[in-house]
């Protein structure tokens, strides 16, 4: 008797702890994978700082190279990235990067989120070079790289098409305004081109029309000018917030970054933490 009673006091402390540990697992959502696309004239170092604080908070990240090749084949390429990685994606795109993580998304249920930052969003049929064109309303400008593209881009021919990079002279006063002159300068000498017939491809469907996005302006970003930032994050019906910074605001402002990809992911926690509940509720039972 003396043994049977300890064995049954034991099991009425595991079973009840048990039980709690399994429901507070149902009512806490993993926390996703957070995959961070660069855009062109650019490399995945420029996420360091993002990186960082995303880490420190617990949550699993990839920088995945951006091949700079073509729409079509980079989103291939990073869909069949996403394809690797098991559970919640929360997907994010900078530049140009924005316009192929709007292709890589489309119809992988993994992704739960986007994230687009000083991004292209392009719909269905639309090039980077429609939206980069689009005149600015009165008294605002248009990108710092429109105009005459021999005024603006190097140009090294390759195999049926072109490699473009920024001119150096003029990459720390468009791309980068609001950096030092020497890391601007850095970035400029490490750029990766982008080919020139990117320009013109034509996006597929997008995935933001069925996957939730959010949307980080930079205010005084001269590549994608803020008023296009405005309208391709309203047309997508993003979370949108803004930062006081240049185009490649996750460099010069990463905790803005980070912020809003937290509040992203916490965001998609919080729904599964709500429908766990409910399917705990007597009523459902």
């Amino acid at each position: 008797m003396k043994k049977v009673i300890p064995l049954a006091i034991l099991a009425m402390i595991i079973v009840p702890v048990y039980v709690v540990a399994a429901r507070s697992d149902s009512l806490s959502g993993a926390k996703p994978s957070i995959v961070l696309v660069h855009g062109a004239w650019a490399d995945g170092s420029s996420w360091s700082g993002v990186v960082g604080r995303l880490q420190d908070q617990g949550y699993t990240v990839y920088v995945p190279p951006n091949p700079l090749r073509g729409l079509a084949s980079d989103s291939a390429y990073l869909a069949s990235f996403l394809q690797t990685i098991t559970g919640p994606i929360i997907l994010v795109g900078h530049s140009y990067g924005g316009a192929v993580i709007t292709n890589a998304a489309t119809g992988n249920t993994n992704v739960k989120a986007l994230v687009y930052v000083d991004a292209f969003v392009p719909d269905e049929g639309e090039s980077l070079s429609d939206l980069a064109t689009a005149p600015p309303p009165p008294g605002q400008n248009g990108s710092c790289l429109g105009g005459d593209p021999t005024q603006v881009f190097n140009f090294v021919p390759i195999a049926g098409d072109v490699d473009l990079y920024i001119k150096p002279s003029i990459f720390p006063s468009c791309f980068a305004n609001d950096l030092k002159t020497d890391k601007a300068a850095v970035l400029a000498s490490e750029q990766r081109p982008l080919v020139l017939s990117v320009l013109g491809d034509k996006s597929g469907v997008p995935a933001w029309k069925t996957i939730p996005s959010w949307y980080l302006i930079g205010t005084l970003d001269l590549v994608i000018p803020p008023f296009a930032q405005l309208f391709m994050a309203q047309r997508a019906h993003a979370t949108i917030a803004y930062v006081n910074a240049a185009h490649p605001s996750m460099i010069s402002h990463p905790r803005g970054a980070a912020d809003l990809i937290i509040q992203a992911a916490q965001s998609l926690q919080d729904n599964s933490d709500r429908n766990s509940e409910q399917a705990l509720t007597p009523n459902s039972l």
